[in-house]
């Protein structure tokens, strides 16, 4: 059992976290339920008494409610980095494979800012499948970019579009191993995919936890 801060003490703790006492507002930041009393830090994330206890015997401290934050977060930054990666592309009209490694970054990052820093092996699949579909799934936009520098088919796109969608979305997944077709540039462009792939996993893993408390909420 970890003693407060001396509450005494002027000076300020840049070690710890410290919240706001908003009284009946404060929700563990695992299970997102209510917190009343007392409450324990796990990671220096505040939380209840139960995923606590959990944290303290062994057992993981996930919830749905963790991973459905950390998922959405994680699609809105796949969506970001797909229209970022595209917009590049096109403008530059230079295909930068090195992009991979922020994606997998900045997917990985959003995916623990919604979850508060929670990982396991579920974060990491879906940050390694959200990394890809980001990077794989920009080469549509790409192509119909190209497309539409044909003024025939510009008028035609929609009529393309609903008669070809399940293709292209294949290709689009594709895209990646079909570069392949120029084997040494193919090559290159997979091994720098698989290291952004690599860092999305590994940023979403699971760390030790750091169980902390209990304090009182009055004092908070």
């Amino acid at each position: 059992m970890v003693t407060p801060p001396n509450e005494g003490s002027e000076t300020p703790q840049f070690s710890t976290a410290e919240y706001a006492h908003v009284p009946g507002t404060e929700r563990c930041r695992i299970c997102s339920n209510f917190i009343s009393g007392e409450y324990y830090r796990i990671n220096n994330q505040m939380a209840c008494a139960n995923c606590a206890r959990q944290a303290q015997a062994g057992q993981p401290t996930d919830s749905h409610a963790a991973f459905l934050r950390g998922l959405l977060l994680g699609i809105g930054a796949a969506i970001v980095a797909l229209a970022a990666y595209a917009t590049f592309t096109i403008v530059t009209n230079f295909y930068l494979g090195y992009l991979a490694l922020g994606v997998g970054w900045f997917i990985a990052k959003a995916i623990k800012q919604g979850s508060n820093g929670l990982g396991g092996r579920r974060y990491q699949i879906a940050a390694v499948l959200l990394t890809y579909a980001s990077i794989s799934l920009a080469e549509i936009p790409i192509f119909l970019h190209h497309l539409l520098q044909n003024p025939k088919v510009t008028t035609s796109l929609p009529t393309i579009l609903a008669r070809h969608w399940p293709p292209l979305l294949r290709t689009g997944i594709a895209s990646p191993f079909l570069q392949l077709r120029d084997p040494i540039h193919g090559a290159i462009g997979l091994f720098i995919l698989f290291i952004g792939l690599r860092i999305a996993w590994t940023m979403t893993a699971a760390k030790p936890l750091t169980v902390d408390g209990p304090y009182s909420l009055a004092s908070a």
